[in-house]
């Protein structure tokens, strides 16, 4: 790539987008669509925006009321997913000494933390029903 080639590139994308251009969602294969909206509606506190089976072995679900939502795949075919050991979604709570209060009294096991690597915010890890690291974090002001 040429010198000035990426942010050419990139313009040329913001014009074609109008400068308006969303994160829409991001995409989680799972092994156990029910496992799997149990952990995101349940513990994470997603509705269930839409469910479709596009066929007998597939099954998509979108989940959240905002712009950003979770999108949940399951294919009968694959019996294990895959992710980065240093991929997470992470998700704002209001109280975290609350919601680990509440995951203990539901039997919610944390992955690691809480930590708090400044004064200002402080968070900890689940793990989703296949392994994928979720983070909940509190913004201290």
């Amino acid at each position: 790539m040429a010198p000035g080639q990426a942010s050419q590139d990139c313009a040329k994308i913001d014009l074609i987008s109008g400068g308006n251009m969303k994160f829409c969602w991001t995409t989680i294969n799972v092994t156990n669509m029910e496992k799997s909206l149990g952990f995101y509606r349940d513990i994470v506190g997603l509705p269930i925006a839409r469910r479709m089976k596009p066929n007998p072995d597939m099954e998509i679900a979108f989940l959240g009321s905002g712009e950003t939502q979770v999108e949940l795949i399951y294919e009968a075919k694959n019996k294990t997913v895959s992710f980065g050991r240093d991929i997470s979604i992470g998700f704002v709570v209001e109280s975290l000494d609350a919601f680990v209060e509440l995951l203990k009294s539901v039997g919610v096991q944390i992955f690691a933390g809480p930590f708090q690597p400044n004064p200002s915010v402080k968070f900890i890890y689940l793990l989703d029903p296949d392994g994928l690291r979720v983070q909940f974090v509190q913004n201290i002001m």
